[in-house]
């Protein structure tokens, strides 16, 4: 004899469940509801006929169509006849890999975004247009698979206010990306790059598509250092001094640069786009870009 299902897996439980959880997440998800309002896209649309309930186009019929596809309204104004074709609308799923590293806390500057809390963002409210366009979305590793709908969401803002990992860099996630999906992958970047090779490499072989965004502060841009300066990662693990940090300005700019060309490549091999956002300018450019490859993507 089976045991009923607990009282929060019910519908009243589980909207309970989910407003409680809401309670404790409002800046991070009314932030990414206010982004993703201000890209102000409209209804997402596939742009391809097939099974959907949206009206798309007419088209001439062509030998071979059924006479039940025929509409015959549409076909009495003309002297042709025509088919009305609705717009493809088939739900596809989305991974996020949003970096949590300590590097990712970094910020030049006391009054400009950390570069976690921008992916953060990015991500979420990139969840919330994909979301009410019909779509699934998750994490690229087992603890929220692609799902639907308002409590999904919620499940995203709780795994992206978690507290940052230990490491000083991140590896890109790819064991749970479903075969044929698409992915997002939003980091600095800066540590082994063959991690990212590795998760691209696994990624490619289950036929998945998506976007590499490296995510930086400007400081990290321009390296404005002179002088005598300590360098020292966020962990505390890596440290440098020197007394002559404008001699290194050439040569870190230069490695930045190549790091930069390695990632694009390695972007291209696997069929994917990479892009570069910098907190310093608007999160709603880099929210629209991001979805817009999407759509082109899909």
């Amino acid at each position: 004899m089976s045991e009923a299902a607990p009282h929060s897996a019910r519908p009243a439980g589980l909207r309970r469940q989910a407003e409680t959880l809401a309670s404790t997440l409002p800046p991070l998800m009314a932030e990414a509801r206010h982004l993703a309002a201000t890209v102000q896209l409209g209804e997402h649309g596939r742009r391809l006929s097939g099974m959907g309930d949206e009206f798309w186009q007419y088209r001439p019929a062509h030998a071979g169509d059924e006479a039940r596809a025929i509409d015959w309204r549409r076909s009495a104004r003309a002297d042709a006849q025509f088919v009305r074709e609705k717009e493809w609308q088939a739900a596809q799923s989305v991974h996020l890999w949003v970096d949590d590293a300590r590097s990712m806390e970094f910020t030049g500057d006391p009054k400009r975004q950390a570069k976690a809390d921008r992916a953060r963002l990015l991500a979420l409210a990139l969840a919330v247009l994909l979301i009410r366009a019909g779509e699934r979305v998750g994490l690229a590793d087992p603890i929220a698979p692609p799902r639907s709908g308002e409590v999904q969401l919620l499940r995203l803002a709780q795994a992206f206010t978690r507290a940052a990992g230990e490491a000083d860099f991140g590896a890109p996630e790819a064991r749970a990306i479903l075969p044929g999906s698409r992915a997002v992958f939003l980091s600095d970047f800066m540590g082994d790059p063959q991690a990212v090779e590795n998760a691209l490499g696994r990624a490619a072989d289950k036929g998945v598509t998506g976007i590499l965004m490296q995510v930086l502060d400007p400081v990290e841009e321009a390296f404005p250092f002179d002088g005598r300066t300590i360098f020292e990662s966020m962990a505390g693990t890596v440290s440098h001094e020197t007394r002559k940090a404008g001699d290194l300005r050439d040569r870190y700019l230069a490695r930045l640069a190549e790091r930069k060309d390695r990632l694009a490549s390695l972007a291209r091999q696997a069929g994917w786009l990479f892009t570069t956002h910098h907190t310093g300018d608007p999160a709603q450019g880099a929210l629209l870009w991001l979805y817009a490859a999407l759509r082109k993507d899909g």
